[in-house]
């Protein structure tokens, strides 16, 4: 008996001094899964919180977009004065021995251009200032060429020396044959492209690229191109800054070629809108391209029609004559169709006023 009293006041002080934790583990469990969901909402509502500062950094986002457009169309807007002197200096720059004042040279190029001539940099001329365009001046100074330069032979070669990396190098190419087609169908000269030096060299160059006539980003200039004679006469280079494109979509290669090889051949700037050699860059589907009478007449007067050309009916005269077609003679008078005047040494096909101080 006393043995087994013994041995439940044993138990007994076990079970006081070491107690069974079942229920308490359970309520632990409990806590510990209702802890991990109240950190699921706080980790919630910090998720929410960022997706607010992501929405805020995107309005801040749109919201300096929006302010750099606007900047954009600012700076469009609203030219200095170094902006449009700058233009009218390498547009429409003096001959040597002429000194033409800013009104006078603004007023030239508002004739150019069929605008009001006020003289002054108005909203209409500064408009026309910011339009894409060939990188040729519209008017040349007169000791940069000497009467109307051409290619001594009918045969000239051409050499493609890169490509832009806007079209497929088939697409540059066929750009590039149809722009010389445009000139060949109607003159007696003939195109052929070439590996190695050629008459017309062809290049997609960005910024200064080696010819003292530096490209400026994109838009405003898109090509230039120099007039016959050795070395880079007749060479043809385009901004690669610009999005090339084979159809209506930026700019169009085809359009610019034609135009460039126009200079290549001999042409100056025309005054007419629509013609090719009209300076400001526009539109036209290559597929229904045809070659505007005045820029007909102009390559024409220097190389003749194309004796193979059916319609080739027009009458034409050698360059440095006075006749109908409004040639050159080089006496700074108007014929009975055009001008040239001497002291801006600018010329026109059809267009029957004399423009600029003599």
């Amino acid at each position: 008996m006393l043995h087994i009293l013994l041995g439940i006041t044993i138990l007994l002080a076990c079970s006081q001094a070491f107690p069974i934790p079942h229920d308490s583990a359970d309520d632990s469990s409990d806590e510990d899964h209702s802890d991990k969901d109240h950190s699921d909402e706080d980790h919630s509502d910090e998720d929410h919180s960022d997706e607010d500062h992501s929405d805020e950094d995107h309005s801040e986002e749109d919201r300096s977009n929006e302010d750099d457009s606007d900047e954009d169309d600012s700076d469009e807007d609203d030219w200095d004065d170094d902006d449009w002197l700058e233009y009218l200096d390498h547009y429409y720059p003096c001959r040597d021995t002429v000194n033409h004042t800013t009104k006078e040279k603004l007023e030239v190029m508002q004739k150019f251009f069929h605008l009001a001539v006020t003289g002054d940099p108005d909203n209409e001329t500064v408009e026309v200032m910011h339009r894409p365009r060939c990188g040729v001046p519209d008017v040349l100074e007169y000791n940069r060429i000497s009467g109307k330069p051409k290619w001594e032979k009918n045969h000239l070669t051409y050499r493609i020396n890169n490509y832009t990396t806007d079209m497929d190098r088939g697409k540059v190419e066929e750009a590039i044959v149809n722009a010389f087609k445009v000139w060949s169908d109607i003159t007696p000269l003939t195109f052929q492209a070439v590996k190695e030096s050629a008459d017309i060299e062809i290049w997609f160059s960005r910024r200064a690229h080696g010819d003292f006539n530096p490209f400026d980003g994109k838009g405003g200039t898109l090509a230039h191109a120099y007039a016959p004679g050795p070395d880079i006469g007749g060479d043809c280079h385009f901004d690669e800054d610009e999005k090339w494109s084979e159809k209506d979509n930026d700019v169009n290669l085809f359009v610019v070629a034609a135009h460039e090889f126009g200079h290549s051949l001999g042409l100056d700037h025309s005054d007419h809108p629509d013609a090719l050699m009209f300076p400001t860059y526009s539109y036209t589907d290559p597929a229904k391209f045809k070659l505007p009478d005045d820029d007909r007449k102009g390559i024409q007067s220097i190389y003749g029609p194309n004796p193979n050309e059916a319609a080739a009916t027009e009458e034409y005269d050698e360059p440095g004559h006075n006749d109908k077609l409004g040639h050159n003679d080089n006496s700074g008078h108007n014929d009975d169709s055009g001008h040239y005047d001497d002291s801006w040494h600018y010329y026109s096909y059809e267009s029957k006023e004399i423009w600029g101080s003599t």
